[in-house]
């Protein structure tokens, strides 16, 4: 099982509409299990560098298999990963909004939002999982 450019598209448009409900521009990118990009979309009125972190959080999802949420805790001076954002050629991003993408209990890919707040970004990318389980 992998995820299909239509699970990608589902995901980009999914994560636009939520986005647009809650008044954020962002840019959304979508990754095959492979951290190979396989969607990206950035809204013309996101700041530039939307693109560049949505990219990172999905590839960071993906790589520790966990919502970036969930690790921001883990690379603060005093945690267990606290070298890790350092320790790999291709730069990580420990801020909320970006989610690994499960399909019958596989990692297929992941997805990131940036250029909202992160609570913001978190909440659009697990919008966006959730409907593609649903349209499944």
């Amino acid at each position: 099982m992998s995820l299909t450019i239509n699970d990608a598209e589902t995901l980009i448009t999914a994560a636009r509409h939520a986005a647009d409900t809650t008044g954020v521009t962002v840019s959304v990118t979508v990754l095959d299990a492979g951290g190979h990009l396989l969607a990206f979309r950035r809204d013309h009125r996101a700041v530039l560098i939307s693109g560049e972190t949505s990219t990172r959080k999905a590839y960071t999802a993906l790589q520790l298999n966990a919502p970036t949420a969930d690790l921001v805790d883990l690379v603060k001076p005093d945690g267990p990963f606290y070298s890790l954002p350092t320790a790999l050629d291709r730069p990580l991003l420990f801020i909320a909004g970006g989610v690994p993408v499960h399909r019958d209990g596989r990692l297929v890919g992941a997805l990131g939002v940036g250029g909202g707040a992160p609570e913001q970004d978190h909440s659009i990318a697990i919008a966006a999982v959730q409907e593609l389980n649903r349209s499944r």
